[in-house]
């Protein structure tokens, strides 16, 4: 059971239905299925419930989305930095937090791998030319990894990924390693050796046709399981 977390959304319309809701892009289950999981959505709740949330699951993956409050790594918003989502914010940092705690296997993708890195202590570079190249559409971009890496030992050769994102990892959070990178030196996944399972990778797997990192994941937590 691989626990993914969402979006909660105002106006989100379907059929003759215009309400708040609780959204995740498809390709986020879809792919927790292909690697063999069963994906259960995590909406937005009191960060006091999210240790009994991550007690249920036995892998978990923190989507992509908004950019992280400037505040959570005592940064003043650049003007390009969007608006916060702070209750997404807390709820995912208190997911992050009892996952490493638990020892559950994780997964952070864009956001996700940026939230990790707030989560140890790290901060962010808050906007990036040529990440996310024209607004609303995934671009492509090779990511090389380090060898010896939880991610190398995944994806050993330099591959090509989709990307949309403007923030990446400035200073590296308490114990992170960097296992891939950039053709410009951009922080492109980051792993946490001393907590088990632990990897967050910049770009959109969901998005692309490779599914060895979430294989990974899910390797690992069947084994936990």
């Amino acid at each position: 059971m691989i626990g993914v977390s969402t979006y909660l959304e105002s106006g989100a319309r379907w059929g003759v239905w215009e309400l708040e809701a609780a959204l995740l892009p498809a390709g986020y289950p879809r792919l927790v299925q292909a690697a063999g999981g069963l994906a259960a959505m995590l909406p937005p709740d009191d960060p006091a419930y999210a240790a009994e949330a991550v007690a249920r699951l036995d892998g978990l993956v923190i989507a992509g989305g908004p950019d992280v409050e400037p505040a959570r790594y005592g940064a003043e918003p650049d003007p390009r930095t969007g608006p916060p989502a702070r209750e997404r914010d807390a709820w995912e940092l208190a997911l992050i937090d009892a996952a490493l705690a638990a020892r559950v296997p994780l997964l952070g993708i864009c956001r996700g791998m940026q939230l990790l890195n707030v989560a140890r202590g790290g901060t962010l570079v808050q906007h990036l030319d040529g990440h996310a190249e024209v607004v609303g559409l995934f671009g492509r971009h090779t990511v090389k990894p380090v060898p010896g890496t939880l991610y190398g030992g995944l994806v050993p050769e330099e591959t090509s990924v989709p990307t949309y994102h403007h923030q990446s990892v400035d200073r590296l959070g308490t114990g992170l390693t960097a296992s891939a990178y950039a053709a410009d030196g951009t922080v492109e996944a980051v792993e946490l050796p001393s907590a088990g399972w632990v990897l967050g990778v910049q770009w959109h797997p969901e998005m692309g046709e490779d599914p060895r990192v979430m294989r990974g994941l899910v390797r690992a937590a069947a084994t936990r399981a």
